[in-house]
């Protein structure tokens, strides 16, 4: 009986008691981290500090977006002052263009806003017209090379006894707008001939060479031919 009794009786009960209590008790683990006083601290305080970087990087998207949006906008602005400017809108070429359409269609198509687009336009027109009137203004004070030529014309007459002088004068007498005769001398030929060196300026655009020569030529009683003896640009 005693030896029964022995075996049913648990003499380490109150041991195993205590050891459950403590581990059903005993401090709990999250991520690792024993939540003990200590460690509870020490996570509210990294939780408070995800926070607050999470707050900053809200606030910081916010901004980014509010920045985003203003240059965005103001982009939108330049690029309407650029077309205005240049004169882009094609808004009077496509309503030339545009086949008429029916009273129905005139009614779907109402622009509401069509006084700013005139507005538009006319400002662009005004530019246009201002840009067109300061260009005609530079082109006029800018100085305009007139194109010259120097010719020395050697002028043969029929025999020894043509006067030259006479020629001459009546040579000079050719008047052309443009044209500006120099100095002139005789120059013997052959046999007591002599023949007259005649030099000349002439605006290329006013005045045709071949036009000189024949009127030189007209004076028949003196002249027999003209030759070019010098061309030079000026």
């Amino acid at each position: 009986m005693k030896v029964e009794a022995l075996d049913k009786f648990w003499a380490d009960k109150s041991r195993y008691d205590l050891a459950e209590k403590r581990f059903y008790e005993g401090p709990q683990k999250i991520d690792g981290v024993t939540l003990d006083d200590g460690s509870k601290s020490e996570l509210s305080q990294r939780l408070s500090q995800l926070e607050g970087e999470n707050k900053d990087l809200k606030s910081q998207v916010s901004s980014l977006s509010q920045l985003l949006s203003a240059v965005v906008k103001r982009l939108d602005t330049v690029e309407a002052q650029l077309k205005l400017t240049n004169g882009v809108s094609k808004q009077p070429e496509a309503a030339a263009k545009k086949p008429e359409a029916s009273d129905k269609d005139d009614d779907d198509d109402v622009d509401l806003f069509g006084s700013e687009s005139e507005e538009e336009d006319g400002e662009a027109a005004r530019i246009r017209e201002e840009r067109l009137a300061a260009y005609a203004a530079k082109k006029a004070k800018k100085v305009q090379i007139i194109a010259k030529s120097n010719i020395i014309l050697d002028v043969k007459p029929w025999d020894d006894e043509t006067d030259l002088k006479v020629m001459e004068t009546e040579i000079r007498k050719i008047t052309q707008d443009g044209l500006l005769w120099g100095a002139s001398k005789f120059v013997p030929v052959a046999f007591g001939i002599q023949k007259l060196s005649i030099s000349c300026v002439v605006e290329d655009d006013k005045v045709s060479i071949d036009w000189l020569t024949e009127e030189i030529e007209k004076l028949e009683d003196f002249v027999q031919s003209v030759d070019i003896a010098a061309f030079n640009k000026i």
